[in-house]
């Protein structure tokens, strides 16, 4: 090959490689960005929410009248740790639900202990109940009640977080109709309080240990045949736990579900005897309810009573309706190596409870109110503002300034946003004569007082 022909090759080759070279680095340049782009961007967690300040004090008011009702019951609050050892809830919820199969938050601690943030709050309270010994307690049933957040993996949807706050209550040491009546008046209770109507209680009973065995068996005889046309969670609870067959999301819907044994068909006197004194209390209390046999719940614990209250708007369209479940354990304490105890209780989602809320249009009376917002005019009013404020919110006074150097105009604007009752400018001369002017800000008239009793002035106004 001669010099010429090296020359030409390398005069078409050359453009080619810096060609190639050029979209290569265009190319890395936009996946740089890209890159850089998710590196950057932290999000919340799928299935989390943020609970920003104008939906927190909602949250506030909803908590603080849960709180109060629980006095009126002589309910007494406890808290659990966020994380458990995995063991309890393996052995107090089921290994055969999906919570404990599929949606429980679980990892290794640095001392190799499986650990698992809580997916509910019985289990919980049941091993604290136990460790302390709470059955020693002079007043008896022990009454609590718990209010935190709770962790499942689940499909995200509208009113089902991943992380949602959960409040239960648990009675323990009694098994008496009339306890079971109780906590159902105070299901009803909490929600009629905030002013929901469309609601429909559902209850049934699961029998006690002895129902529950003959009830088991008469299942799997009914499922086995067909049970091949079922979910594999239907399948490997067949031998398990065959009353979550009835339970389940995606076969409920069956010929074979709709036709299978009934629970009540198979509960034995005792059994009988303590449901229909429930129901007696119940319509005592004037309570409606709905009895349905297939009504099972998703935990393994309960026996005799379970119910849930549902949503029973007709216009509402959403995928959940339950607002609330629970019912009695009379095996649980025992489960978890306890005494021989029995115990009842019930847990809401707060964010299933704000969703009704919402769909029939109701408003919560949460407090929005300002008492004062202080307008400067120069240095020294500035330098004033923040000693007079510090002792303002000392007396209980809700005060607040300015910060941003606004002029008067755009401090008085904020007092506005922040929805302030009343307003004061403090400048040379009102610091001079010890003389301002308190402006209501609804109705705008004007009242002057001294200064320095600005803090009595609104203390008798409180009051």
């Amino acid at each position: 090959m001669n010099l010429n022909t090296i020359r030409v090759a390398t005069r078409q080759f050359v453009p080619c490689i810096a060609e190639m070279l050029y979209k290569g680095l265009f190319l890395l340049k936009g996946v740089c960005k890209i890159q850089r782009r998710s590196d950057c961007v932290i999000r919340i967690p799928r299935g989390t929410q943020d609970i920003l300040p104008e939906d927190s004090s909602k949250w506030r008011y909803i908590e603080n009248q849960l709180d109060e009702l629980m006095k009126l019951y002589n309910y007494k609050e406890i808290r659990t740790p966020i994380f458990e050892s995995t063991d309890l809830f393996a052995r107090g919820v089921g290994d055969s639900t999906d919570v404990v199969q599929k949606e429980m938050y679980t990892f290794k601690d640095k001392g190799d202990r499986s650990i698992t943030l809580r997916p509910e709050g019985t289990a919980a309270v049941v091993r604290s109940y136990i460790e302390n010994k709470m059955q020693g307690i002079p007043n008896q049933p022990v009454k609590l009640y718990y209010n935190g957040p709770m962790f499942r993996y689940e499909r995200k949807q509208k009113g089902r977080y991943r992380q949602f706050t959960q409040f239960g209550v648990e009675a323990i040491g009694a098994e008496n109709p009339s306890m079971d009546a109780e906590v159902l008046a105070m299901v009803m209770h909490i929600y009629e309080s905030f002013g929901l109507k469309h609601l429909k209680l559902v209850i049934n009973s699961i029998g006690d240990a002895d129902s529950r065995k003959e009830y088991n068996e008469a299942l799997i005889r009914h499922f086995e045949p067909v049970i091949d046309t079922f979910c594999d969670d239907c399948k490997s609870r067949l031998h398990t736990n065959p009353m979550r067959i009835l339970d389940c999301k995606i076969d409920r819907d069956k010929e074979a579900v709709k036709n299978a044994p009934r629970i009540t068909d198979y509960l034995n006197d005792d059994s009988k005897a303590y449901f229909n004194e429930v129901k007696t209390h119940l319509d005592d209390l004037g309570i409606s309810y709905v009895e349905d046999p297939n009504l099972v719940r998703g935990l393994d614990y309960y026996t005799h009573t379970a119910f849930e209250l549902m949503m029973d708007n007709p216009n509402y369209d959403g995928a959940i309706t339950t607002l609330c479940g629970g019912g009695r354990y009379n095996g649980l304490l025992e489960l978890l190596d306890g005494p021989n105890q029995t115990g009842i209780g019930f847990a809401l989602s707060i964010e299933r409870l704000l969703l009704a809320l919402e769909e029939e249009g109701i408003d919560l009376d949460v407090e929005d109110t300002f008492d004062l917002f202080i307008v400067t005019m120069g240095e020294e009013a500035e330098r004033y503002s923040v000693k007079l404020l510090n002792q303002l919110r000392k007396s209980g006074i809700k005060a607040d300034k300015d910060y941003l150097q606004r002029k008067v105009k755009g401090q008085m604007k904020q007092a506005d946003r922040l929805n302030a009752q009343y307003t004061v400018v403090i400048g040379d001369q009102e610091l001079e004569n010890e003389v301002i002017d308190v402006k209501d800000m609804s109705t705008g008239e004007t009242e002057t007082i001294n200064l320095n009793n600005l803090a009595n002035y609104f203390q008798e106004k409180n009051n």
